[in-house]
């Protein structure tokens, strides 16, 4: 027992020390254009719907930070996030990969205004439960306190429910995502209360938006 403690320990800390590594790696906005061929398909579609593990739409990621997004990729790629398509996408990219798509991402769209969201109403009893958030999230949810964090203000509203799913979802294959934070966060919520909190978070003024593709408009 000791020595499968020791094991998991020692797992932990070369993810850590993996993810801090490719965060330290400088990206380039441009050889991210270049590189992005994997991602438009989904990423560069408006309103592109993916259908595992349900129907939802695919996030948008052009203005998210790319901080974030080079956290994200890592984690799929190591297994921490358990998406086939994504685990496999992310599984062919190197550190520099990484960084060079999540600096384009970040960059992407930036002179392009996001979709002006509907009127967001949270019910007063998530009023206490979403103000943990801003802690990581920022009091807007768009400019979060570490770039390491998501942007959540904008994003669609499926999306983010099966993300918080995600998160409540254990011991299978290919569904699932492991941050010891967000398991813990998403735990406290009901089904009905993730759909809530997805929907407020959806009609917060944002920076996110999907930016067209030219191959796909």
């Amino acid at each position: 027992m000791k020595n499968l403690k020791a094991l998991t320990v020692l797992l932990a800390l070369a993810g850590a020390a993996s993810l801090a590594q490719a965060q330290d790696i400088k990206g380039d906005a441009k050889a991210g254009e270049k590189k992005n061929a994997m991602c438009i398909g989904c990423h560069g579609i408006e309103g592109y719907q993916a259908s595992f593990p349900q129907i939802y739409k695919v996030p948008k990621i052009s203005g998210q930070n790319a901080k974030y997004i080079t956290a994200a990729l890592t984690a799929y790629r190591q297994g921490d996030r358990k998406h086939p398509s994504m685990r496999g996408i992310a599984g062919s990219l190197s550190d520099q990969d990484i960084a060079d798509l999540a600096a384009y991402y970040e960059t992407s769209g930036k002179d392009a205004a996001a979709a002006a969201p509907a009127a967001a109403e949270l019910p007063a009893p998530l009023k206490d439960k979403l103000a943990l958030c801003v802690a990581c999230h920022g009091t807007n949810f768009n400019n979060t306190t570490d770039p390491a964090n998501p942007r959540l203000a904008g994003q669609y509203a499926d999306y983010l429910t099966v993300a918080l799913q995600a998160y409540r979802t254990k011991d299978k294959q290919v569904v699932g995502r492991g941050n010891p934070t967000m398991v813990g966060m998403a735990a406290t919520l009901s089904d009905a209360e993730v759909k809530q909190v997805a929907a407020y978070l959806a009609g917060l003024p944002g920076e996110l938006k999907t930016v067209s593709h030219a191959k796909f408009r």
